[in-house]
């Protein structure tokens, strides 16, 4: 066994499956609030949407594993979302017109990330950020940057 083997040999993470109260609810929400595609279903029991080269997984609570539900008001998890940074703002303009409660706005935070963060129907953080650098002062939506040079 090489030094890269077992759990050593992991290089992505693979999909990211929610734990659902209500499968029906959720699906929704995913599929209509971020408009992301269904690429299988089972219906009743698991649904993957396709995120990119991954997928974001829901499926009903109930394995003699997943444990009790999340006390009510808590998060399970939080997922977050890569964009470019001018997509930050766009995304939360969405949000807002869609009725979807935020829980901060989009917020240039000490370390490199513009962030945006709300909760899905099971109480989920969700968060929508983008990287952003000191000399990065300006950028369009879907990845144009413009690099300001510093003097």
């Amino acid at each position: 066994m090489n030094e890269l083997s077992g759990l050593r040999a992991i290089r992505s993470v693979g999909y990211v499956i929610i734990l659902c109260d209500d499968l029906n609810r959720m699906k929704a929400f995913y599929k209509d609030i971020f408009n992301f595609e269904i690429e299988e279903q089972e219906e009743g029991h698991w649904i993957a949407f396709r995120v990119g080269s991954q997928f974001l997984g829901l499926r009903p609570r109930g394995r003699s594993y997943d444990g009790p539900p999340v006390p009510a008001g808590s998060a399970s998890v939080q997922v977050s979302f890569r964009v470019p940074p001018a997509d930050v703002d766009i995304a939360f303009q969405t949000l807002q017109e869609k009725g979807v409660d935020i829980i901060e706005p989009p917020t240039n935070q000490d370390f490199p990330h513009r962030t945006l963060f709300f909760r899905d129907p099971e109480n989920n953080a969700i968060e929508i950020f983008a990287d952003i650098h000191p000399r990065e002062s300006a950028a369009e939506s879907s990845g144009v940057h413009r690099v300001v040079a510093s003097h």
